[in-house]
């Protein structure tokens, strides 16, 4: 990488992600990272409440459905709140690696126009690695997992350690997360010391 720029094309070099043995299994419910995220959080009320299921290898597959608060035109889910969805899906993919990233690019395109009550059907993959970056892409459809897609994305996650939020973030929701049992548990799955 150089400057601020990220490629979203993986390097010469990158290899195949790999599913970490730990990982949930296909099928299985992929828990929130932080009960008030504003993409997975169940404490977040005007939030996306996206839940996302384990695929096989390093995919996911989640649904998310467009509420009034959600929209931009009237009608419409907003566009920056669809990014989110996207976003969102592909950095649960960290979870079937067991690392901690951050979203370093995320290209959208938005194909379709999302209607308020609509379901977005997400759908997620881990494609490559290279170092600390996380090559992903994703869609969403509408009208079921086989309909039209709507929007898609590629993006490029960095690992990161603990550190990076404990300095970043601020001091009472670090606290809050690290003092909640269901965040230490998350920690431990992560193999990192709240």
């Amino acid at each position: 990488m150089s400057g601020n720029s990220t490629s979203l094309t993986p390097p010469d070099g990158a290899r195949p992600p790999v599913r970490h043995p730990d990982a949930p299994a296909p099928g299985e419910l992929i828990g929130a990272h932080y009960e008030r995220c504003f993409g997975c959080g169940t404490s977040q009320p005007h939030g996306l409440h996206l839940r996302a299921v384990a695929g096989e290898g390093v995919s996911l597959t989640a649904e998310f459905t467009v509420r009034p608060e959600h929209q931009g035109a009237p009608g419409l889910a907003h566009g920056g709140v669809l990014a989110a969805a996207l976003d969102e899906s592909l950095g649960a993919l960290n979870w079937l690696l067991r690392v901690i990233s951050v979203t370093g690019r995320l290209e959208t395109d938005f194909l379709r126009p999302v209607p308020v009550g609509a379901v977005l059907h997400l759908e997620a993959r881990a494609t490559a690695v290279a170092g600390r970056r996380i090559f992903t892409t994703a869609t969403g459809r509408l009208g079921g997992p086989d309909g039209p897609v709507a929007v898609r994305a590629d993006a490029v996650f960095v690992e990161v350690k603990l550190d990076h939020f404990i300095e970043h973030g601020r001091a009472e929701e670090i606290n809050e997360a690290i003092s909640n049992p269901d965040q230490v548990k998350v920690a431990r799955a992560f193999e990192v010391n709240p």
